[in-house]
């Protein structure tokens, strides 16, 4: 991976250009893919570990401190000369597969001129975070054929256009942190084999033009968004996961046909029912967490269910559970339980039960020095109570 630290447009005369050898690690913006619980808010889905041997190019300055250097020769060191944008690139060779330019103070036009076209039939992954771009050029991007992964995270993109419409090959496509308002209805029709699309904290309020993707989309995330309502998926037949939280949602509607779905996190969001979940078969981690649900209910058909997490709502009673003896971890911390008399008949039978969170619940102050003490002989087979 050619990855360049280009932290100033600027350096000193006389600069030299150094290579060495890092290893670098992009962990992406995962907020569940470190162990344990996912953080609050807009759930992100995991990204994958990218840590490689990678080329990483920077301009240094000389430092020109030797003995008896004149003043005129100091006043010539402190001047600077303004590096070209068609000059970062330029080391690299055109087989290069791996190009990474984060935080590179890099606009619309800067781009343009890094001449990134010549590396159109082996350029492989692009990225470009926490950058300034606005606009992409079609010339520069339509050139990019060959490309599989394309990261844009945090720049100032309100639309892509038909920029990418040559990238049939593309499977990943990041545009969190952007100005979108709707999902780029250029993706479904062009870019046939589009895999993980992630739309982190943009200002879409509908979910739409996606249809196109059904056959090859596995996951889905639209966390952070104003979106009110889920809607917009039915042709997603093979999707696998959906990353909803940090949105306004109040139902839990229009997810009939994600028979294949194996996570469904709607963290943060307004829905005050467990419902509309039938059709789940497939589901293994379910995050609902801070919503205002009362009830535990509507899990009949989730049997595969591994994990689930339901914390920081308004539940009294621990029931309607009993079923799922494939459980590993049940999060139902911060709600309104308050005695542990459900434990037993709801829980103790479910010997892959690993992990429970009660912590929060008024149960917790009612017994006071007994509370771990009870709950870990009805339930003698976990391994983790609470965060502790």
């Amino acid at each position: 991976m050619a990855s360049l630290d280009v932290p100033e447009k600027s350096a000193p005369k006389e600069a030299a250009v150094t290579v060495q050898d890092t290893t670098t690690n992009d962990a992406g913006v995962s907020a569940a893919s470190a162990p344990g619980r996912p953080t609050n808010g807009a759930s992100v889905a995991p990204a994958h570990d990218r840590s490689e041997k990678s080329t990483r190019v920077e301009v240094v300055g000389q430092s020109g401190q030797g003995e008896g250097s004149s003043g005129e020769e100091d006043d010539k060191e402190e001047a600077e000369d303004e590096i070209e944008d068609s000059q970062i690139l330029e080391d690299l060779p055109d087989e290069t597969e791996d190009i990474e330019l984060v935080h590179s103070r890099l606009n619309s036009t800067s781009v343009s001129k890094l001449g990134l076209q010549r590396f159109g039939k082996h350029l492989k992954r692009l990225c470009l975070r926490q950058n300034f771009v606005s606009h992409l050029d079609p010339e520069v991007f339509g050139a990019l054929t060959e490309l599989e992964d394309l990261d844009f995270y945090d720049n100032k993109i309100k639309h892509v256009g038909p920029a990418l419409n040559n990238m049939s090959k593309l499977t990943t496509l990041d545009l969190s942190f952007n100005l979108l308002k709707h999902v780029p209805e250029e993706l479904e029709a062009h870019l046939k084999s589009l895999r993980t699309v992630f739309f982190v904290q943009n200002r879409i309020s509908h979910i739409t033009n996606l249809t196109g993707l059904g056959v090859t989309l596995r996951s889905l995330e639209l966390g952070g968004n104003r979106i009110r309502k889920i809607e917009g998926l039915d042709a997603l037949v093979n999707l696998e996961e959906l990353w909803l939280g940090k949105n306004k949602i109040t139902k839990l509607e229009g997810l009939d046909t994600l028979k294949k779905l194996k996570i469904l996190s709607i963290q943060s969001n307004r829905i005050t029912k467990l419902e509309g979940l039938e059709g789940l078969e497939s589901l293994e981690q379910l995050y609902l967490s801070h919503n205002g649900i009362s009830k535990m209910e509507g899990l009949e058909k989730n049997l595969k269910l591994r994990t689930l997490d339901i914390g920081t709502n308004f539940i009294e009673t621990l029931e309607n559970i009993s079923h799922l003896t494939n459980l590993e971890e049940l999060w139902i911390n911060d709600n309104k339980i308050s005695t542990l008399q459900d434990l037993e008949s709801q829980l103790k039978h479910i010997k892959t039960l690993e992990t429970i969170y009660l912590e929060g619940n008024p149960v917790q102050a009612a017994e006071g020095a007994h509370y771990r003490r009870k709950v870990i002989l009805a339930l003698p087979q976990i391994q983790q109570l609470d965060a502790t």
